[in-house]
């Protein structure tokens, strides 16, 4: 779907009233915030909802739309809170949520079906077909990974129903947005509940940055953007200052409407203003390679604080105005912009027994907009007044106050809003493993405790005949468009072959193995945290779903469905090949980073040259089969990497006979 104007959006950040006034006058032709809960920016100052409705009173009289980030996972006990924070943004007149639970999105459809909703790159949207997805979900805008070329974002402009927003200037996450755990399961400050500690940003490896990013610039790619069919051009910085947000905000401003990439000194401002080294466009090229990693310098600093602006105050709106003072007839004042217009009516003029009304001291009474939005000069009121009449002064601001508010007024009448949940506790006992070797899987397949895994699930590049020994076939997180026939290739030859299940992680992976007659599985990176998530993925068509590591046994107890019980969780999936950019490919599933504090964290290849990176320990609950019994918890899930056979033949018959193993592990949680 292709844009409704002639340029796409330019959407700009604020984290705070200064930040929004920089914005607006920058030029931004919409604004995205967060509240002070649910928005992934969790320290950033972020706007009581008195301020929200200011900020939305500001940005529709300069004609420029707001929109609100509920953009974290939700859990089952916020979900009422949730809704109604929701419905409360409806209410003053927000024109969009960015959201990234797929069981909020449902929430919300059901109960304010009016509001737009905006599927946030939280949810790991990176092709047409799960651009398609949250469009039937109740999206109207998508959001896709910063992660795309632009020949991957031009095929997605062209085969979704909804709107495409990209990414255009700021940080870079060196994860897919929506799938990193690392700062959650290493840190307990959970990225995707808007916490992360950006263990990206750290030192690995004796002292190097490797997957630290330069910041994004596509500010030499403008003309491309506009040709691409792009709806929205996102600025990222919610975090950043008013300086920051005013001059990059007006550059992008400028090259847009003059449909053109950036000189050599705009590049410059653009990086004095927030840089890491300088910028990079290499997923927009495609070309992902090592020149893209970067760390703030002091130098960066120093001349990012030497960027001034002075002051950015509230910007007032000029209108033009009529006003009516007729005798015995309702005084009646209208204010207007040239595209809003307000009509009120007041109290009616009298005979005037000494001094009548004057044209020029009714003008100059009404002129007075004091602290409102609005600018209005005398000479810019048209008055229709008889002769001889009066009205009192407090009549006339009383006309005045009531023509401003209606014209600044953004509410919406929207009932009592009562959440109820549509969702009932699963009980499925399932267990499954997913292994990453096929030849760890084929070392372990002659053990009489692999008869206690129900389903297995190979990569679907395995053989055809370890894939039908395993019965399932796991999805690669990301497939890109031009990836896309390979996949399907290889799921149809193992249909063909007797695999009947299928390990999707993504919500555009759904519709494609239901089209070839498979039974699906979600996995956990499907980032399932309340009841409601699970429901909709059931409507999908997602038979069993394995919840996110993220849970506490009894969040996953009351909402039913499989936990990891043993596996290094994947924390990062990376676009870019690390294992060869500072191991070389002979290393190739045989390297860890290290952690200051001498943690290893294997790495492995993913479909094509993508790379994960699994937690420094394993998850283990093996040895916990009453706990996980007194909380209903009756499906499993284990994740075999760099495991050899031996060390799954280990696993498993530790588990089997409720064992502890005798290395470090991690717990999950029981609060």
């Amino acid at each position: 779907m292709y844009r409704k104007s002639a340029l796409p959006e330019l959407l700009a950040p604020a984290g705070d009233m200064s930040c929004l006034y920089a914005a607006v006058a920058g030029g931004a032709d919409a604004i995205y915030v967060g509240g002070k809960r649910f928005g992934a920016r969790a320290f950033a100052k972020n706007f009581d909802i008195d301020e929200l409705r200011a900020a939305v009173r500001y940005c529709h009289i300069h004609g420029v739309r707001l929109y609100v980030t509920l953009n974290t996972l939700i859990e089952d006990k916020e979900m009422a809170e949730a809704v109604e924070y929701a419905a409360e943004l409806y209410r003053i007149g927000v024109d969009a949520l960015i959201v990234a639970d797929l069981g909020v999105m449902s929430a919300i459809r059901r109960h304010i079906p009016g509001l737009e909703l905006h599927a946030s790159t939280q949810m790991s949207v990176h092709n047409a077909l799960g651009a398609c997805a949250a469009y039937k979900l109740g999206a109207e805008r998508v959001v896709v990974a910063r992660e795309l070329s632009l020949a991957d974002i031009t095929n997605v402009v062209e085969y979704s129903p909804c709107e495409i927003e990209v990414f255009l200037h700021g940080a870079l996450c060196v994860c897919y947005s929506g799938q990193c755990l690392f700062s959650s399961l290493v840190g307990g400050r959970s990225g995707n509940r808007g916490e992360c500690a950006q263990p990206c940003r750290l030192p690995y490896n004796g002292g190097s940055y490797p997957l630290s990013l330069k910041d994004l610039s596509l500010a030499d790619h403008i003309p491309e953007l506009i040709e691409s069919g792009v709806a929205s051009l996102k600025i990222e910085g919610r975090m950043k200052a008013p300086e920051y947000v005013y001059t990059v905000t007006s550059i992008y401003r400028r090259l847009l409407d003059e449909g053109r990439s950036a000189t050599k000194a705009e590049n410059e401002i653009l990086r004095r203003a927030f840089s890491r080294g300088g910028f990079t466009d290499g997923y927009f090229t495609g070309r992902t390679e090592k020149g893209m990693t970067g760390i703030r310098s002091e130098a960066d600093k120093q001349d990012s604080k030497a960027l001034s602006l002075g002051s950015i105050e509230q910007k007032k709106k000029a209108v033009t105005a009529s006003v009516t003072l007729r005798l015995g007839e309702p005084a009646m004042m209208t204010i207007t912009d040239g595209i809003r217009k307000a009509i009120v009516y007041g109290n009616s003029p009298t005979v005037a027994e000494n001094s009548p009304l004057t044209e020029d001291g009714v003008k100059a009474r009404l002129a007075k907009m004091g602290n409102t939005l609005l600018s209005l000069s005398p000479e810019d009121i048209s008055l229709t007044l008889d002769d001889n009449i009066n009205l009192p002064p407090s009549a006339l601001n009383a006309l005045r106050r009531s023509a401003a508010e209606l014209f600044e007024s953004c509410e919406r009448e929207l009932g009592e809003i009562k959440y109820k949940p549509l969702y009932k506790r699963a009980h499925v006992s399932l267990t499954t493993a997913q292994f990453f070797s096929e030849e760890s899987f084929l070392a372990a397949c002659g053990h009489p405790r692999m008869a206690d895994i129900d389903i297995a699930f190979l990569p679907h590049t395995a053989s055809v005949d370890r894939l039908a020994r395993a019965g399932g076939v796991y999805l690669p997180p990301v497939i890109f468009d031009s990836e896309q026939d390979e996949v399907v290739k290889a799921l149809e030859n193992a249909r063909n072959n007797g695999v009947m299940y299928a390990l999707v992680s993504n919500i555009g992976q759904i519709g494609l193995v239901k089209s070839l007659g498979m039974k699906i599985v979600g996995d956990f990176r499907l980032n399932v945290t309340n009841g409601e998530s699970r429901r909709v993925y059931a409507e999908m068509g997602v038979e069993h779903i394995i919840l996110s590591p993220e849970l506490t046994l009894p969040q996953a107890r009351d909402i039913g469905g499989g936990l990891i019980t043993y596996g290094r969780i994947p924390l990062m999936i990376t676009e870019r090949c690390f294992i060869g950019e500072n191991f070389g490919c002979k290393s190739c599933n045989k390297c860890s980073l290290t952690d200051r504090k001498g943690e290893k964290f294997p790495m492995m290849r993913e479909f094509e040259h993508r790379n994960i990176i699994f937690n420094s320990v394993p998850t283990y609950m093996g040895d916990r089969s009453g706990e996980l019994v007194s909380y209903g918890i009756a499906s499993e899930h284990m994740i075999f990497s760099v495991e050899n056979g031996r060390e799954i033949i280990s696993v498993l018959d530790a588990s089997a006979e409720n064992m502890p193993l005798t290395r470090r592990v991690r717990r999950v949680g029981r609060r």
